[in-house]
């Protein structure tokens, strides 16, 4: 599974990952240029959060046991089985926001002119996210985590964690 890698050290704040993310992923018409013209202004799924001294681009996780998953009322978020992706069935969401409550990231926006949840759904449709294609610093990248279950992740007695409970236990 791909996964949307964030140094630190690069970002420096300019939000360009989120202009594109809403043009590319919430306008009609796919540009800049003609996102600003559109009612109701496209919204970004990726986020730029902090303050100017750290920046960092916030996007979904797409967790493991996705509480938000669990939490949504009508089946809207859901677990995509080829690309592992968690997605919103924008048809199918009512505007409840409990997924947004029930994100352990808080990467789950509400969008209340289409009555939407937003998250990043790594542009799924895409080869690349464009928020990785258009970051100006390569602050965003797109990292395959399989080579990496061979370190860290495995080391861990038994694998993984799958969730805050069992983590807990372990360190005890």
């Amino acid at each position: 599974m791909k996964v949307i890698g964030v140094h630190l050290d690069r970002c420096t704040g300019c939000k360009t990952c989120e202009l594109y993310c809403a043009a590319e992923r919430g306008s009609d018409g796919k540009t800049l240029l003609k996102a600003v013209q559109e009612s109701p202004t496209p919204r970004p799924r990726v986020r730029v959060e902090g303050s100017n001294q750290l920046p960092i681009a916030m996007h979904c996780r797409h967790c493991l046991n996705a509480p938000c998953v669990d939490a949504c009322l009508t089946g809207a978020l859901t677990r995509e089985p080829k690309s592992n992706l968690v997605v919103v069935q924008e048809d199918r969401c009512i505007a409840c926001w409990t997924c947004t409550m029930f994100c352990p990231y808080g990467v789950i926006y509400p969008w209340p002119d289409r009555k939407i949840a937003l998250k990043c759904d790594r542009c799924a449709f895409m080869d690349n996210p464009v928020c990785v294609e258009v970051c100006p610093c390569k602050a965003l990248e797109l990292v395959d985590v399989a080579p990496l279950s061979g370190s860290r992740v495995t080391s861990l007695k038994g694998g993984a964690p799958r969730n805050a409970q069992e983590s807990v236990a372990r360190r005890r």
